[in-house]
């Protein structure tokens, strides 16, 4: 073929400009994805499928449970129905049929004389791991509370309608979420007005231990700097979410969980065998290497050892209470109307 055919050929597209077509932007807000649903999915099925190391594991499930099942002590009233968003393996419900444990208070509340259970109609749990989901159906709190458990293909997106549950708990599941504002929206839906939802999540700094050391490993080892433990929400913005999803009268406070490991190594295992492994996008492309694991365990015990030779890791808790508004809600009291002026008491 001539050369000036391929020429004529090459420049025909440019004389067509009238009919080209542009991008443009799609409609909605944009749907980010940071975490690989899939891959933690497989995470917590294979972590739950061995039975004794999963359940050996339960000791910061079991304990984050027992400080949100806490907070229900405040709330004189009955719940008829209950939804557990992101059940793993029901620690919270296995922890609402056992006594309150009312160590700390001056006064006891009149709502810690019996086991949470008393007062809850039914528990809905539902969770995208069957394995996880099912991995304690057979242990004796399940007779002593009202409960079934259901399986989520996508646990953002809830298949409930308006106005259904008189409370929706969450603990340790709400930080998996890639879309967690549209998932806050969708629970402020299914609750009846003026019901709560009470949530724990890490978030912030949990972990920073383990993310600095490896960090300063990579830099060491590889020149560079790799992800290899997940994004965390930062505490100072989780108000911001519940207020813009419509909740009210909201609460948000932080707490830390430190625990001792002998090693880094233990302390990784034991989130895997959690099913609390990374699970970013693209971690695959970026798996951590026998070298940075060992110079990120002499890293982290130069930084943060304790004098008994263990490491410590701190786990930062973020609860979150929000409540549907309703409009016979009690409502807060103007700002101006207080009968304390707090500037004399500090003078004082």
């Amino acid at each position: 073929m001539p050369l000036s055919s391929n020429l004529t050929r090459s420049l025909a597209p440019l004389t067509q400009t009238a009919r080209r077509g542009y991008a443009i932007p799609a409609r909605g807000p944009p749907n980010l994805q940071v975490f690989n649903r899939n891959t933690k999915w497989l995470q917590r099925e294979r972590a739950a499928a061995n039975v004794e190391t999963s359940r050996r594991v339960d000791y910061l499930r079991d304990e984050v449970a027992t400080r949100l099942c806490d907070r229900l002590l405040d709330i004189n009233r009955k719940f008829d129905n209950v939804l557990d968003f992101g059940a793993n393996a029901c620690n919270v419900a296995r922890i609402l049929t056992q006594p309150p444990d009312v160590t700390g208070y001056d006064v006891v509340p009149p709502t810690a004389e019996e086991p949470i259970s008393s007062r809850i109609g039914h528990l809905t749990a539902v969770d995208s791991s069957s394995t996880l989901l099912h991995r304690d159906a057979d242990l004796p709190f399940n007779k002593h509370l009202s409960i079934t458990r259901e399986v989520l293909g996508d646990e953002e997106t809830l298949p409930y309608d308006s106005n259904t549950f008189d409370a929706v708990l969450s603990s340790l599941s709400m930080h998996w979420i890639n879309d967690l504002p549209s998932v806050l929206r969708q629970i402020n839906n299914i609750l009846k007005p003026d019901c709560p939802l009470i949530a724990a999540m890490w978030g912030g700094d949990s972990l920073f231990e383990l993310r600095t050391s490896l960090q300063l490993a990579d830099q060491e080892r590889r020149g560079g700097v790799s992800t290899h433990t997940s994004p965390l929400a930062d505490t100072k913005d989780m108000g911001g979410l519940l207020q813009s999803a419509g909740y009210k009268l909201l609460t948000v406070d932080v707490d830390d969980i430190v625990v001792d490991y002998p090693t880094s190594f233990d302390l990784m295992q034991d989130l895997q065998a959690m099913g609390e492994s990374n699970a970013v996008l693209g971690r695959e492309m970026g798996a951590i290497q026998r070298d940075v694991l060992l110079a990120g365990e002499q890293i982290y015990k130069a930084l943060h050892g304790n004098d008994d030779g263990t490491i410590p890791a701190t786990f930062r808790l973020i609860y979150l209470i929000g409540w549907k508004e309703s409009p016979d809600q009690r409502q807060p009291e103007k700002r101006g109307t207080g009968q304390i002026n707090s500037k004399s008491m500090e003078e004082d």
